[in-house]
């Protein structure tokens, strides 16, 4: 009789203990308590490395902004602050409407040495100088 008491204990403990899910969260697999939410992890694009703030590392084997391959995107969920960072470099800009401003080099719009547009120009500028040039050359004899 003992035993099919410790029995019945035990399978009403596992039924009781053996969920970790709550009914306000309908996600499936969401777990909250951290900090900094994660938004996205997207790529680096040639504008990264060309923002016009200083990098701050001073040490040339550290790395710099312009070796990031990927900007990972989280949000504060206290303050609301979302922050941009380099997984390589570490530099972050931040956005936060609610707090006070930021200063000039680390608020958006952020300053660029040059713009989308003008990498585009270059880059279709040099291919058709590159066509011209394979062109003058096969025809010589």
């Amino acid at each position: 009789m003992r035993s099919h008491q410790f029995l019945a204990l035990g399978i009403l403990t596992m039924t009781l203990t053996g969920c970790d899910r709550r009914g306000d969260i309908d996600a499936p697999g969401h777990r909250s308590g951290g900090r900094y939410q994660g938004i996205g992890i997207y790529p680096a694009d040639a504008l990264w490395s060309r923002l016009a703030a200083t990098d701050a590392n001073q040490d040339q084997a550290r790395a710099l902004r312009a070796d990031d391959g990927q900007i990972i995107v989280v949000v504060d969920s206290r303050t609301g602050e979302v922050r941009q960072c380099g997984n390589l470099s570490g530099y972050c800009v931040t956005m936060n409407p609610w707090a006070a401003p930021l200063g000039a080099d680390r608020s958006a719009p952020l300053g660029l040495s040059k713009h989308a547009a003008d990498l585009t120009n270059e880059t279709s500028n040099s291919t058709d100088v590159e066509s011209v040039d394979a062109n003058a050359s096969s025809k010589k004899p």
